[in-house]
């Protein structure tokens, strides 16, 4: 039985490959997974299939759709999508596809209470994604299926939930109920 939320950062992104390789911002609005990040997502699957896991909750962003994608198929869960979990805006790739378009492309998911454009406009200051993490934590502390639960979401956001940084395709055991420490 889990004794934590599961939070996991996407797998790599076709923006990820390429501002690696060149830590330019390639332009790429709203960008899909990589070959690689896809091969990352399906081996997620035997990672995590064990670990009674009865929620999904995900970031509207492609990448992330994507890498939940495949472990909600094998648990035969619907995730959640919320875009309060989403990328601190800062890059090209935090440009996310309208409710609409994401409507089309995930069918079997609920964009109903998700505004068509549900990013931020314009860069958004750290301080504000720590007010998002701190009142998720709070809405998963008081939810009782936190410990089932896993998140998908991204680095800046990882960063402000869990106060430490992690790769792509990795994950974290959190329980909300605890916070970060004071820095």
């Amino acid at each position: 039985m889990c004794k934590t939320m599961i939070v996991l950062r996407h797998c790599q992104s076709e923006f990820n490959r390429l501002f690696t390789a060149t830590r330019k911002d390639p332009g790429i609005f709203d960008p899909p997974l990589s070959k690689h990040g896809l091969k990352q997502a399906d081996e997620l699957v035997g990672v995590l299939a064990g670990r009674s896991i009865r929620r999904i909750v995900v970031s509207p962003y492609t990448r992330a759709l994507q890498t939940a994608a495949p472990i909600a198929r094998a648990l035969g869960i619907v995730p959640t999508v919320s875009p309060i979990i989403r990328e601190r805006a800062a890059f090209s790739c935090d440009i996310g596809s309208p409710r609409s378009k994401l409507a089309l492309d995930w069918p079997a998911l609920d964009f109903t209470d998700i505004d068509e454009i549900w990013w931020s406009e314009g860069e958004e200051s750290p301080e504000s994604v720590e007010q998002r993490a701190a009142l998720f934590r709070a809405e998963m502390a008081a939810n009782a299926e936190w410990k089932h639960t896993l998140v998908v979401t991204h680095w800046a956001f990882l960063l402000a939930f869990a106060g430490t940084s992690v790769e792509n395709g990795t994950w974290l055991e959190i329980d909300p109920r605890v916070p970060l420490p004071a820095v």
